[in-house]
């Protein structure tokens, strides 16, 4: 049996203390305006354990939109809906109440089958369950990010000590590209390098070949040629995750097969006053990418540039490592 979680806990609790007929929880989905239900109960089988509210969509969506609270005690399902139920079980309601959820958004809400049944003073012993439910998703969330910060400061400490740890070009490429997919939970890490001419790049290594197995590769891209060879030749980064739309150009161009992907995140290598390289994290999952997740691969993207520019003082890069 599933672990009952904090918030099915608490809409049990909440329904039994008011002797409501359903509970439903709704909060913030991701990014987005629109709050799904995080958690329910229900004396009936019709209520939608999956509905999600916009903004201004009937009475819960007036709640989350108003930031108010909401006590109906004689339901007229002309004055707007509720939005949770399935198969007209909502023309049984009666009384309904609600309340924002205001350290993140949502709304907590009530409804019985009986007129009359909650007053002011419920209204106000369900704000502080709203307020319970806020905090606990609070300090999930604060909980959440010091547990990402701490990956990437790990992964830090582990890439400042590489160099040391395998000293030779290509130990060292190796050994980057695994902990950035391991840190970011990308699968593919890439990293591609300009020739001396200026006008094609290379593949100079992979954690995990972006390329189809089997399936013959140029050894070279044109610069221009891809999303990579766009990176090259503007100069600037590209990030698609799972809220961006995602990048229709392939990695390195129509004519090289690669996976599908819908999470790409390519930056450039400069040095020299000009674009060397460009590291890419590529995933066919709708991964997010976050500003924290730009921070860390973006001082990753420094350090490297860094080697490299020692590394092209003293061998001058002229083609594709060993």
């Amino acid at each position: 049996m599933a672990q009952t979680t904090f918030y099915e806990q608490l809409l049990t609790i909440v329904g039994n203390v008011f002797d409501a007929y359903s509970a439903v929880l709704f909060l913030p989905d991701g990014d987005s305006d629109t709050c799904r239900a995080a958690a329910s109960f229900s004396l009936g089988d019709n209520l939608d354990r999956e509905a999600a509210i916009a903004p201004g969509q009937g009475l819960v969506g007036w709640i989350i939109r108003e930031n108010k609270p909401l006590l109906i005690s004689h339901f007229d399902q002309h004055r707007g809906v509720l939005g949770y139920y399935r198969g007209g079980e909502e023309e049984r309601i009666r009384a309904f109440m609600g309340y924002p959820v205001a350290a993140t958004g949502g709304a907590l809400c009530l409804d019985s089958r009986k007129t009359y049944t909650f007053g002011e003073k419920d209204l106000k012993i369900l704000s502080q369950f709203a307020e319970l439910a806020g905090n606990h998703l609070a300090h999930s969330r604060e909980t959440a990010q010091c547990r990402v910060e701490h990956g990437f400061y790990q992964a830090h400490r582990r890439m400042a000590i590489l160099h040391k740890t395998h000293p030779k070009w290509t130990a060292f490429r190796t050994g980057l590209l695994a902990l950035l997919s391991e840190a970011t939970g990308f699968r593919h890490a890439i990293l591609t390098v300009r020739d001396e001419s200026g006008r094609s790049y290379y593949l100079e290594g992979a954690n995990d070949s972006p390329f189809p197995a089997g399936r013959t590769v140029p050894t070279r891209f044109s610069v221009g040629q891809g999303l990579v060879g766009w990176v090259f030749k503007n100069q600037k980064p590209v990030f698609s995750g799972d809220k961006d739309e995602a990048s229709r150009l392939p990695l390195f161009g129509l004519d090289v097969p690669t996976g599908d992907f819908k999470s790409v995140v390519c930056l450039p290598i400069h040095f020299s006053r000009k674009t060397r390289g460009v590291l890419t994290l590529a995933d066919a999952r709708p991964l997010p990418v976050t500003e924290e997740l730009k921070a860390f691969v973006g001082t990753v993207a420094e350090n490297l540039a860094l080697f490299l520019e020692n590394l092209h003082l003293r061998t001058r890069l002229g083609g594709p490592s060993a």
